[in-house]
């Protein structure tokens, strides 16, 4: 649902498509762009390994740029083979958190960004995560995707393998620090900004009745 100036709302748990991958069984599972999602959540671990363990940064990078292609590869499929699953809508956004949090994490250990960074990210997500129960005792659904919080997760993950390619000793070293600090600037100042809209959006849906056709027990089960 939108208002008037085009800013997607939360939506009532009510009007979402009655299908559900559960009662569609295993074969809305396990499609293809499933498979590459959890292929991607797959390789949060091996990155955070090689950046916190041996220090490969390059192969770090190349764990990078395999979960964008991937990324890049589900939604395809996803389209070309009409195989879409509310478990692929939660996976995909999933595993971008999971990518962000790691990365962030990471390199505060190594001093790669600075912590006040790292908080000021991370304590967006805390607080919307901290809004999504009080939204389904309403009877709304999660946040929905916004193309602003998109081009936040576009940038922060364009910038991360920047960062890493900046800390290995190459010709191109202190180009991909420029650019990487460019993209993180941006990511993190979009970051926060989705954030806003987002409480702005939990303000307005907790103003408003309850959806209707939910009585009190959907609404706090929730």
């Amino acid at each position: 649902m939108c208002d008037p100036s085009g800013v997607a709302e939360p939506t009532p748990r009510a009007a979402a498509d009655p299908g559900s991958d559960v009662a569609s069984g295993w074969g809305s599972v396990l499609t293809v762009p499933n498979v590459l999602s959890l292929l991607r959540l797959a390789g949060v671990p091996l990155f955070l390994w090689l950046v916190l363990g041996p220090r490969a940064d390059g192969y770090a990078v190349l764990v990078l740029a395999l979960s964008g292609i991937t990324d890049w590869l589900d939604g395809k499929a996803a389209r070309w083979l009409n195989q879409y699953s509310r478990l692929g809508e939660l996976l995909d956004p999933a595993a971008d958190r999971l990518y962000i949090l790691s990365a962030l994490g990471a390199f505060g250990l190594r001093g790669i960004l600075p912590w006040w960074v790292i908080a000021a990210l991370v304590g967006r997500d805390l607080v919307l995560t901290g809004c999504v129960p009080l939204l389904r005792r309403r009877g709304y659904g999660p946040f929905p995707v916004t193309y602003l919080g998109k081009a936040a997760t576009f940038n922060l993950l364009y910038a991360f393998p920047l960062l890493l390619l900046a800390q290995v000793r190459s010709p191109v070293m202190h180009l991909a620090l420029v650019f990487g600090y460019a993209f993180t600037a941006w990511g993190v100042a979009l970051y926060l900004w989705s954030g806003v809209v987002y409480v702005v959006q939990f303000g307005r849906a907790m103003r408003r009745p309850p959806p209707a056709g939910l009585d009190g027990a959907d609404r706090l089960s929730g």
